[in-house]
């Protein structure tokens, strides 16, 4: 009987060294994903397959829109997204910009289209060092793509007392954090002033940005940040966290959230 694959994996043939020996394995799913807002095509992105719906919400709400849903498209179009959005001017977005799984905001068409109004993140929360630091092997331990190829970015997102809520996996690391953000919007948990993400690579400026954007007061990586990634942080009032692992890490802005 043939083990089932696991989410978001794909299978082939590979040729492995010492020996020559070509034997199945699994490899991460990447494919094109359509988003269209009120029928207007807004965004390509590449993406792992699944939670699409998550996706969209995810990447609209960074993008500064108000969505109020998302579901297969009514022409039944593949790999399509249609989505709604109260407010939605299409000349906005005219930018025709092409996101891609390495750097979701490559390719836009004015480096001000980067910028997304986010309010200043004033929660209070405070959590101790212990529980960010054990939260990448909670976040590794629900990553079952990762562990089939060993391909694939996620992001966890985690309450107060360190219980994982909701764990994405994707190709693009800024698309696992978007899906987590629609699973957030879709469980009417936005903003998320009492609440901690967790993500499994480095720290880039748009991760940070979809956090503000989320209300997250803290984001821990197990990776580092970039310098942008840490000045957005300190500005827009998040705790940034980098080099969680083996019970240390990093504080980059914002370190009285965090209790010994």
């Amino acid at each position: 009987m043939t083990a089932p694959l696991a989410y978001g994996a794909g299978r082939l043939d590979v040729m492995r060294f010492p020996g020559g020996l070509t034997e199945p394995d699994e490899v991460a799913v990447e494919e094109p994903l359509e988003i269209r807002v009120n029928g207007a095509p807004v965004a390509v992105t590449m993406r792992t397959p699944g939670h699409d719906e998550e996706l969209a919400l995810g990447f609209l709400l960074s993008e500064g829109l108000r969505p109020t849903g998302a579901s297969p498209s009514a022409d039944l179009a593949a790999n399509t997204i249609e989505a709604t959005a109260e407010g939605f001017d299409p000349a906005r977005l005219a930018r025709n910009f092409y996101t891609t799984s390495s750097c979701g905001i490559c390719g836009k068409g004015a480096l001000e289209a980067i910028a997304v109004d986010a309010p200043r993140v004033t929660s209070d929360l405070r959590v101790p060092v212990a529980l960010v630091t054990g939260l990448p092997d909670r976040l590794r331990e629900a990553q079952p793509t990762f562990t089939a190829t060993g391909g694939l970015h996620a992001t966890g997102l985690f309450d107060e007392r360190g219980e994982l809520l909701c764990v994405r996996e994707d190709v693009g690391r800024h698309n696992a954090m978007d899906k987590a953000i629609g699973w957030a919007f879709g469980a009417g948990l936005l903003p998320l002033g009492r609440h901690v993400f967790c993500v499994s690579g480095r720290l880039s400026f748009e991760l940070v940005q979809k956090a503000a954007v989320a209300g997250c007061p803290l984001v821990a990586a197990v990776g580092a940040p970039s310098t942008l990634a840490v000045d957005l942080a300190g500005d827009r009032g998040l705790t940034l966290c980098g080099f969680v692992r083996d019970g240390r890490m990093n504080v980059y802005s914002e370190s009285w959230r965090l209790e010994a």
